[in-house]
């Protein structure tokens, strides 16, 4: 293993250990930075009913320490934590450890189980093109990775809603809430591992015909080798590309724990988080977050291991790469959905613009469709066509301003690729939902604080496009050639290397940005993001809950415009056009992962 490569893994070690400690010592100094007294937060988390007088103040500040500076506050738990005491909460008086421990055992088993639906879903979605092309049958590309690809983009919480509704609250056949036994797991482990098992499995798809048209393949056909050993190789030959992935999908079940244990009510890790940062209970916080963190840092690590030693002593210090993935036919269908879904999204939104979305009316309250409210009203008599309509903008708005600055701090840092590597590394392992928490926390629940909370961990994969583009354009013949004649390197940089760079980030940015729309959703539906009573589809969907069987429009509305926007992103990204820029959706998942400096599949 050659010293650079040393210097540059330890670089990276570093820059994730920094950056853990850092987000440690945000949430720290938490109740600081908020501007809230950390007094009266656990005063009223308490008891609401006792009075905050000064006097009643001033005994909790003695009771905790809070008279210290939050860097001796903050040191004194990190001694703690070095002791294996994590402290006692600040709420309940009782020991964190015990809480932490016991959250974190209930996460790992519904990981576990989500887990092993996320790889029999994989392997269903690609087992048509694992026999295909074994048998040398494979032609015009990967077989389903629509299906795949639709999976993927869906989100966890929207997932676990409508699995709610119609396997809990219709059919019957699983329990709502809590977590008492193994029927209890079960819709909880599905709505991980569905949007997981999409992506794997579209990741798997789209590798594998790039795979059989090696030739290798050909010449183990010619000899006689069997469709089973053609077949088990291709997957080995293909895994080690993928396994960064596998980490990263490791990372979005435990973000996706923290909406699916709120729904469910399941008492993991991540609603231990989440209630924690309500109520400012900053001990329990911070170690929460200190363990979800954790989580993702083990799973990225575990899979670099196994790619390690799958790659082998011949190919570990060499970057192992594939053809970009052969694209598919398009046909009119293909083509005809993403007009579909526009045309959809277009007619219920410029629709529900139309009618007022903040009337209250008690006496409509869980009204049927009607020509007067086509979609019924939701618990306060609102009309839901009328919220699903303002709330575009509320979602889809904000969503593109995001998606604008994410895209610019990507091109610009994307020239500076060797110190924003670390940052982006981690900014890339750390899930929407867990930024949110910390974000909320500083500046309080609203859309201010998701739209900061989804652009810290938007940008990274933009900018590793941005600086694969710049080093390989720069390396390009025609720009060593300008060089050479002696022309101006802001010449170069403006005329040539920009215009190579913009374009296709531009492109891969659009494409992200239904995705940056769910994310906003996401945290809309934990009360993180838009606060009532603004008609934003995430929130929205968390207040229809209660209802659901009283109004299941209201709660199914948002749910089936989340669904269309998935679709429509989907099927944009499948378009040919778009592959020959972006490889695909698989350029566009594979840049989530890829370091700065690596290429992207662009």
């Amino acid at each position: 293993m050659s010293g650079v490569s040393v210097r540059e893994r330890a670089g990276v070690l570093l820059a994730r250990a920094g950056a853990l400690a850092l987000i440690v010592a945000v949430v720290g100094v938490l109740p600081w930075l908020s501007g809230r007294d950390p007094a009266l937060s656990v005063l009223r988390a308490r008891s609401a009913e006792q009075e905050p007088t000064p006097e009643a103040l001033e005994s909790v500040r003695r009771e905790l320490g809070l008279d210290a500076s939050p860097a001796g506050l903050l040191g004194d738990w990190l001694g703690g934590v070095l002791r294996g005491d994590l402290g006692r909460s600040w709420v309940s008086g009782a020991e964190v450890l015990p809480s932490v421990l016991s959250g974190l055992g209930v996460s790992l088993t519904l990981m576990g189980a989500a887990l092993v639906v996320t790889l029999l879903l994989a392997c269903a979605l690609c087992a048509r093109t694992v026999v295909r092309g074994a048998r040398g049958t494979l032609r015009g590309g990967s077989g389903g990775g629509g299906g795949a690809a639709a999976l993927a983009a869906l989100p966890e919480f929207l997932v676990a809603t409508i699995l709610l509704i119609v396997l809990s609250v219709w059919l019957g056949w699983f329990p709502p809430y809590g977590w008492q036994g193994p029927r209890h797991l079960v819709l909880p482990a599905l709505a991980l591992g569905v949007p997981a098992g999409g992506v794997l499995g579209r990741l798997v798809d789209d590798a594998l015909p790039a795979v059989f048209e090696e030739r290798w393949v050909g010449l183990w056909r010619s000899s006689g080798c069997t469709a089973g050993v053609i077949a088990s190789a291709a997957l080995r030959r293909v895994l080690p590309l993928l396994l960064p992935q596998i980490g990263l999908v490791a990372v979005g079940l435990t973000g996706g724990a923290v909406a699916v244990e709120t729904v469910f009510a399941v008492p993991g890790i991540g609603r231990t988080a989440l209630n924690a940062a309500e109520s400012q209970d900053l001990p329990l916080l911070q170690a929460s977050v200190l363990a979800l963190v954790l989580l993702g840092a083990v799973a990225g690590s575990l899979a670099a291991v196994a790619r390690h030693r799958l790659l082998g002593p011949g190919l570990r210090d060499a970057a192992l790469s594939l053809p970009a993935p052969v694209a598919g036919a398009t046909g009119p269908l293909r083509q005809a959905v993403p007009v579909v879904c526009a045309i959809v999204m277009a007619v219920v939104v410029g629709w529900g613009l139309l009618l007022e979305p903040l009337r209250l009316d008690a006496a409509a309250r869980f009204a049927s469709p009607s020509w007067a409210h086509p979609l019924g009203t939701d618990s306060l008599g609102r009309d839901v066509l009328a919220r699903v309509g303002h709330g575009a903008a509320a979602t889809l708005g904000v969503a593109a301003g995001v998606c604008l600055c994410s895209y610019v701090i990507a091109v610009v840092l994307g020239f500076l690729p060797g110190p924003a590597s670390g940052v982006a590394e981690t900014a890339n392992a750390v899930p929407p939902v867990i930024a949110g928490i910390l974000v909320a926390a500083v500046l309080g629940p609203g859309a201010v604080g998701a739209s900061i909370a989804v652009a810290l961990v938007s940008w990274p994969p933009l900018a590793a496009h941005a600086a694969a583009l710049v080093q390989e354009t720069r390396a390009a013949a025609h720009v060593t050639a300008l060089r050479a004649i002696g022309s101006p390197p802001s010449w170069i940089l403006l005329r040539h290397v920009l215009p190579a760079v913009a374009g296709p980030v531009a492109r891969h940015a659009v494409l992200r940005m239904p995705g940056m729309a769910l994310a906003m959703a996401s945290l809309g539906f934990l009360g993180l993001g838009a606060q009532p009573p603004a008609p934003e589809w995430g929130l929205m969907l968390a207040e229809s809950l209660p209802y659901v069987e009283r109004a299941p429009l209201a709660a199914l509305t948002p749910g089936a415009m989340l669904l269309v926007l998935a679709a429509l992103a989907v099927s944009l990204s499948t378009l040919r056009g778009w592959g020959r820029t972006n490889s695909g959706l698989f350029g566009v998942i594979r840049s989530r992962r890829a370091p700065i400096t690596e290429g992207v599949g662009a």
